[in-house]
């Protein structure tokens, strides 16, 4: 069943990562219209895609962009390193609660029928593995507690929503460590995926990582994230759910997986205690009993965002350049 046919569809966050390929595969949807708002005024959309920079900060923008759409895509955040986090976390903490809150209100007051909030593996505590139902049993881990404590009251709300308004189509996924194109390659406050490969194309040689590579992540290609997004909302699960791999990927397996693309690469593994939690891995039984698979494996996805990134180096980091200067 196509939900998506000539529906009014708003996308925030249209021009991020997760965004450009969830945007691209609503389009073969056919739906009615497709509005991406952004902060980034330097956009490349779809021709069919009508785009607005605005700031999601201001409630009176929110409710603009919200009026006389079916269907919400909140996938606006805030994006940097958890190092950055650690170091601003004013910057991270108080935009991301307004974002959250003002879209989730602004949608409800307009009459939104299907909303769906992104937040994070950010929102876990440490454990073996990470189920969708411990959340609300511990506290996000002390690596990532601003992000994690802002996603969480997104999720606060939706929940709120629902039981004081009945609001059952509003969704909340739980992506867990997302890499592909489009992402944010400044090496100074990027993960460590884009940070690593953005750094090797740059001609750091040897490349020094942190730590000695057995911490262990759980990683997803930003197309998959999309594709689970749309399949939550087709078939209307509206329960947390991980979007992840359920994979257990250590960093060294990472750094290998970019050495194979970058002919003469040394590595140089530099001692560190702070290389954030030992093991963030995520249970994906609930996104497998559903129907929802990852169709890109991260050999291919690293290879495809390597060759991606040295294509288009100049043009991202001129872009993300005129992205801060109006933030």
């Amino acid at each position: 069943m196509n939900i998506f046919k000539n529906k009014n569809i708003l996308v925030t966050g249209g021009t991020g990562m997760i965004g450009i390929y969830l945007i691209e595969k609503l389009i073969k949807y056919n739906p009615k219209k497709i509005l991406s708002v952004s902060l980034d005024n330097n956009s490349d959309m779809h021709k069919d895609v009508e785009f607005k920079s605005i700031d999601l900060r201001n409630f009176q923008n929110c409710l603009d962009v919200t009026r006389n759409i079916d269907i919400v895509f909140h996938l606006a955040g805030v994006k940097g390193s958890p190092k950055m986090a650690n170091e601003k976390p004013a910057s991270f903490f108080v935009p991301t609660l307004m974002f959250n809150t003002n879209m989730m209100e602004a949608a409800r007051q307009n009459d939104v029928k299907k909303y769906l909030y992104t937040s994070s593996v950010g929102v876990y505590s440490p454990a073996e593995i990470f189920l969708e139902e411990d959340v609300w049993k511990t506290f996000p881990s002390p690596n990532d507690i601003y992000a994690g404590w802002a996603k969480r009251m997104g999720e606060l709300q939706a929940l709120a929503y629902k039981k004081q308004y009945d609001w059952q189509d509003i969704y909340i996924v739980r992506p867990a460590n997302v890499y592909g194109r489009y992402d944010n390659f400044d090496p100074a406050n990027a993960m460590v995926i884009p940070s690593l490969i953005s750094r090797c194309v740059n001609g750091e040689n040897p490349l020094k990582v942190l730590g000695d590579g057995s911490a262990i992540r759980d990683f997803i290609h930003a197309s998959d994230v999309a594709e689970g997004m749309l399949k939550v909302m087709e078939k209307r699960y509206n329960e947390p759910i991980n979007l992840g791999s359920g994979e257990e990927i250590s960093i060294k397996n990472i750094v290998d997986e970019i050495k194979i693309n970058f002919k003469g690469l040394e590595i140089e593994w530099v001692k560190s205690d702070n290389t954030g939690d030992k093991k963030r891995l995520m249970s994906v039984e609930k996104k497998n009993k559903i129907g929802i698979k990852n169709t890109i494996g991260i050999k291919e996805g690293i290879k495809d965002t390597v060759n991606w990134f040295k294509l288009n180096k100049d043009s991202h980091y001129k872009k993300y350049n005129s992205f801060l200067e109006n933030k």
